[in-house]
């Protein structure tokens, strides 16, 4: 049977610590519901710098509940040390990759290059940032997929922010030299503003064997159109230069069926219909990114707005 007053007589031992474990558990608990929220995820990639924080406050609150251990000074000096050649091993032993993509994540959370939500290029891939990790960040990319890049990639490579102040949408395409360029600039530049493209101008990009290749370009200021507009654009181009007779085939080309002197290949006006669908459609955007809306909405809701920049602001007022 348990000795009740020795028990009784070990509880003023024992009351530092219990005293001090229940502050600093309450004082986690505290800062976890005010702070982090109720719902907190510990392995969530979200809220990086308060998770950080909260860890760091655990390793201080676990050596406060060590140093009222009722044991010796020389026992508590001895499990302090081992608690920090613990943690030192635990550092050694972590990968130079993992470290590095904790701080490239740090890095990018600092430089504030990109935001959740923004439309990012990284080489031949690209998409809306859903998600940024500590060590990873998540886009989804216009095939609604989700790509993961290590933080230390997106640090040690270009990565090309679309701003969100607008972009411009562009289109190329080859016509050969008996058009006068002139003509075709006129043709292409309504065709952009058909389109709503904002300032619109053609370059010639190249003056190939057979065709001069042409771009034309035009400022969309709601980035969150691109992918429809990029469409629509090209769409545009078509029935423009088809409604002023202008065949868009190479110069070279060759057709094995006999046809009439006169023909040309466009096809005719087919007949018009009611661009107000009689239901509802989505656009490419909200079936594409739609993680990525959430995922900006969320960010919005947390208080993390996106600012924009001044500079930003200024250059597309200047361009304009």
């Amino acid at each position: 049977m348990f000795d009740l007053e020795q028990i009784y007589a070990e509880i003023p031992r024992y009351l530092p610590l219990i005293v001090t474990a229940t502050v600093v558990l309450v004082t986690l608990r505290l800062i976890q519901w005010l702070w982090l929220g109720r719902k907190f995820d510990a392995f969530s990639d979200r809220k990086i710098i308060p998770q950080a924080l909260m860890l760091l406050f655990s390793v201080v609150g676990g050596v406060f509940i060590v140093l009222a251990l009722p044991v010796s000074d020389t026992l508590r000096a001895q499990i302090l040390s081992l608690l920090g050649l613990v943690m030192t091993g635990v550092m050694a032993l972590s990968s130079a990759t993992f470290v590095s993509n904790a701080f490239a994540g740090s890095m990018l959370r600092l430089t504030r290059s990109f935001r959740v939500g923004d439309y990012i290029r990284i080489g031949s891939q690209g998409g809306r940032v859903t998600e940024r990790g500590i060590f990873h960040t998540e886009i989804q990319t216009e095939d609604r997929d989700l790509t993961t890049f290590p933080n230390l990639l997106l640090v040690t490579n270009a990565v090309t922010v679309v701003r969100s102040s607008g972009t411009i949408v562009t289109a190329t395409i080859s016509l050969g030299y008996d058009l006068p360029h002139s003509r075709v600039e006129e043709l292409l530049i309504e065709a952009a503003k058909q389109v709503e493209l904002e300032d619109p101008y053609v370059h010639v990009v190249e003056l190939g064997d057979f065709s001069v290749s042409y771009k034309v370009c035009g400022f969309l200021s709601d980035i969150k159109v691109m992918l429809t507009t990029r469409s629509r654009l090209k769409k545009s181009i078509l029935d423009t230069l088809h409604g002023a007779n202008i065949e868009i085939v190479s110069p070279t080309f060759m057709n094995q069926r006999p046809q009439k002197e006169g023909v040309v290949f466009i096809p005719k006006p087919s007949r018009q219909v009611d661009p107000t669908p009689s239901v509802d459609l989505k656009t490419a955007e909200e079936i594409a990114f739609d993680k990525a809306d959430d995922a900006e909405a969320e960010a919005l809701k947390n208080g993390e707005t996106i600012d924009e920049d001044e500079d930003d602001l200024k250059s597309v007022e200047d361009a304009k």
